[in-house]
């Protein structure tokens, strides 16, 4: 019974390991502008109600909405979550 509690753990830490090299390397992509246009295609009625809540942090107010916002971690990390409902392209200038 002591063997199966150990194999448990030593499988659940090597994958907790591979998760943050994934994330390590995901981070590292940035582009040069410092600025995303993020334009909402997609409604959040439907959805879980998280998503909808991180639209409403990222500015987005309904569809077909545009915002500019930052290019940092922060938000990366919130426009990935809702990636199936917006579309983001670097601001021009």
């Amino acid at each position: 019974m002591a063997e199966k509690a150990t194999r448990g753990r030593k499988a659940k830490t090597a994958k907790s390991t591979v998760r943050k090299t994934k994330g390590a390397k995901r981070a590292k992509k940035v582009t040069g502008t410092g600025r995303l246009r993020v334009k909402q295609v997609k409604s959040g009625i439907g959805h879980a109600a998280t998503y909808r809540r991180t639209l409403r942090a990222l500015g987005l107010k309904h569809y077909q909405d545009v915002v500019v916002v930052s290019d940092d971690q922060t938000m990366r990390g919130m426009l990935f979550k809702v990636r199936h409902l917006v579309r983001v392209t670097p601001e021009e200038k």
